[in-house]
């Protein structure tokens, strides 16, 4: 027997599935209430139901992706490697498989942030969040690569800033061109940053700085 409460639940993530399918194909603005209502085979009242507006509807539905695309991310990445250094480059394999998928449509926190002019609107710091996650993610494995080759945590933070560049860039790169080798490219670039952290902690004589 279905409850009330599970026809309400259902129809606000029918409302979240059709609002991120829709909005990562074809954008926030070109997707209007309408068509997110007909996706998803609600009534329209459901949506003023559990959303003041498209906005907070975009917003929770990049939230569910954020948790849905870190959790995927980060598994991904972890079980291909048992040392830090594995682990890093490996993120760039775990890419280039997303865009080689016919779903690849870029990132949808970029996609979003380029479509919503003000950094406090709610889909901006939903996108911002989502980067921060991100971030604390990659810094992890950076910590403890750097801590293996002798360094200090400054360093680690400085090559999580540029890998982190390197992730975004190699995604909108790939979008732009369709080339998913773009994540190939990033990882080539990334191995240099690896062997020049690594190297910064030698003197010339080929010990470790202290």
């Amino acid at each position: 027997m279905t409850t009330s409460d599970d026809t309400t639940s259902s129809a606000r993530e029918r409302l979240l599935d059709a609002t991120e399918a829709l909005i990562y194909a074809g954008g926030i603005h070109a997707t209007g209430v309408d068509a997110i209502v007909r996706q998803s085979g609600t009534a329209r009242k459901s949506f003023y139901t559990h959303f003041e507006s498209k906005d907070a509807l975009v917003a929770a539905a990049l939230e569910r992706r954020d948790e849905r695309w870190m959790t995927w991310f980060s598994e991904s990445a972890l079980r291909r490697g048992k040392l830090p250094r594995a682990r890093l480059l490996a993120m760039f394999d775990v890419l280039r498989e997303w865009f080689a998928s016919e779903s690849f449509h870029g990132c949808a926190f970029l996609n979003a942030s380029g479509e919503i002019a003000s950094a406090d609107d709610p889909i901006r710091v939903v996108a911002r969040e989502h980067k921060e996650r991100l971030l604390e993610f990659v810094r992890t494995q950076c910590d403890e690569y750097v801590a293996s080759t002798g360094g200090d945590s400054r360093r680690a933070a400085r090559l999580s800033r540029q890998w982190l560049i390197l992730i975004d860039g190699a995604i909108g790169v790939a979008l732009v061109s369709g080339d998913a080798d773009a994540a190939l490219d990033a990882r080539a670039a990334a191995m240099h940053l690896l062997d020049a952290a690594s190297e910064s902690t030698r003197s010339p004589n080929g010990r470790r700085s202290t």
